[in-house]
């Protein structure tokens, strides 16, 4: 469970981090902690699954690669596989459950595995998802971005914590 500082370290860093020569020494400054202990803090945290993930989001359109959301309709007895399958490929950012919100209308597909596919140039997503195909045997949709939408959501992390959309 994270700390109280922990939580103010998470806090500071979510949506902002300071572009300069030392960004770890900066915000150690702004919480009165050394450079040292934020990034053993970052370390910790990413270590014990606390925080999954520290890094930058990118535009990866602006340098001419593409992400692309798809799913595939995996019977329950090949999920794991599957998933181990798409886990172990350079071009899946990651991969998840999600069950169809009404897999019993009529015509629905019942699309169980949700996955995003990072390439570095857009021609690529077409050669990623027929040998995905091919390597599991299954329909792979894919549902390319037609437009994007910013939405930020920061929750509270502290008592009295506020955020506000910016």
């Amino acid at each position: 469970m994270p700390s109280p500082d922990d939580l103010r370290l998470i806090d500071r860093l979510h949506g902002g981090f300071p572009l300069s020569e030392r960004p770890f020494a900066d915000v150690a400054a702004e919480l009165g902690l050394s450079e040292e202990t934020v990034i053993d803090r970052l370390r910790r945290l990413l270590a014990h699954g606390e925080l999954t993930r520290f890094g930058p989001l990118f535009q990866i359109e602006r340098a001419g690669g593409r992400f692309v959301l798809a799913a595939m309709a995996v019977p329950e007895e090949r999920f794991e596989a599957v998933a181990a399958q798409l886990g172990a490929m350079r071009e899946i950012a990651h991969n998840y459950r999600r069950e169809s919100a009404r897999p019993d209308a009529p015509g629905a597909t019942p699309l169980n595995m949700w996955f995003v596919i990072a390439v570095e140039s857009a021609n690529e997503v077409d050669a990623v998802v027929e040998r995905i195909e091919a390597m599991t045997g299954l329909a792979v949709y894919a549902f390319p971005k037609e437009r994007e939408f910013f939405v930020e959501l920061r929750l509270p992390l502290l008592p009295g914590d506020h955020h506000a959309a910016r």
